[in-house]
């Protein structure tokens, strides 16, 4: 692998290209060529990615392709990725979109890896790694906050990553595995307290961030969910705005209203907690991991939490199919990542 496509130039694409720029030849896309206070290291085409042509004349030049767009653009990327035989890697957390793709894979002479993100991404690697542990799993908790660090108002929140994705998985149903049954939950619900470092936050249901833990586990473990972490009271003024309002009949202007209330901000943290219980020999045991990232300069820069954490997760990943240390073909699961070799790549090294 030399060349690499990424498409999407928003902040966590951007950051992907630049990632990637050290060690291959990158090509970034994006409608607009974007303008941020850093020479990009990166040759940056300008053009519309829902333009068959372009695209396929593109991809056709490289030997990968990396989604950073929001995840309603994918599959007919992940297509052409498929039919002209070039490794595909995306960010996705949208359920119908990694399906899509794991469909392709069956035919696929090159790599089709969705969900290289956070959650799902490094979360399910994370989980599936405290797992290798034991002997018998009882249950796998899985919890992820990207969120402001000086929070503001009753929602506490601000948008540092795609609102379409954040919308998209507050509205669409979670999948979960529950008394040892794979099933379908509802998002915003089951909310809990969760404590780290002594400080109360609170975690709910939210869809795509198992990704497809639930066909690995099934009838192998009692729970598994994933919820994600937000400041106190998020979760009910989202069930507000989103149900009571009824505004999920109408994404766009929810999301409109959502980025004209919280922009994004300068400083954030990204919360990344798991847990598992089981049976290690005869005895019962719970393994735990949490740590909290925060802003990072990488080449120069100074990247929010949710930019960096997201882009170090895929570039991980296109490290590790270029090394070899990853299949060169087929579906690859995050949970099938080994986490030690994960942390020892370029950019997997970031999380230690």
């Amino acid at each position: 692998m030399k060349k690499v496509l990424c498409l999407g130039l928003g902040k966590v694409g951007t950051l992907v290209a630049t990632m990637l720029s050290k060690q291959f030849k990158v090509t970034g896309v994006d409608k607009q060529k974007p303008h941020y206070d850093y020479k990009q290291p990166f040759k940056v085409v300008a053009a519309d990615v829902t333009d068959k042509k372009v695209m396929e004349t593109l991809i056709k030049k490289h030997d990968a392709v990396v989604s950073a767009l929001p995840y309603f653009l994918n599959k007919p990327i992940a297509k052409f990725a498929h039919d002209l035989k070039k490794h595909y890697f995306d960010l996705t957390e949208d359920v119908p979109t990694t399906d899509y793709i794991m469909k392709l894979s069956k035919t696929a002479k090159s790599v089709m890896a969705p969900q290289c993100g956070l959650a799902p991404g490094i979360i399910g690697i994370i989980g599936a790694d405290l797992a290798r542990d034991f002997t018998e799993v009882r249950s796998i908790e899985m919890r992820v906050g990207a969120l402001p660090l000086y929070p503001n108002g009753d929602m506490g929140y601000a948008f540092t990553w795609s609102p379409a994705g954040v919308v998209n998985e507050y509205i669409n149903d979670a999948e979960a595995i529950h008394n040892g049954k794979r099933k379908m939950v509802p998002s915003l619900e089951e909310k809990e307290t969760i404590f780290i470092d002594g400080k109360a936050y609170e975690a709910f249901y939210t869809s795509g961030g198992l990704g497809t833990m639930c066909k690995t586990y099934e009838k192998k473990v009692d729970t598994l969910n994933y919820k994600t972490i937000r400041y106190p009271g998020h979760c009910d003024l989202m069930k507000f705005l989103i149900h009571e309002l009824d505004m999920k009949k109408d994404k766009q202007q929810l999301e409109d209203i959502l980025k004209n209330a919280k922009p994004a901000v300068a400083e954030d943290v990204v919360i990344v907690y798991a847990a598992v219980e089981g049976k290690q020999g005869d005895k019962l045991f719970r393994n735990e991991y949490c740590k909290s990232f925060y802003n990072r300069d990488v080449q120069g820069h100074s990247w929010r939490a949710i930019s960096w954490t997201t882009a170090a997760s895929i570039v991980a990943v296109i490290e590790m199919v270029a090394k070899g240390t990853l299949p060169k073909s087929g579906f690859i699961k995050q949970e099938e990542i080994p986490f030690d070799k994960f942390l020892k790549t370029k950019h997997g090294s970031f999380f230690k």
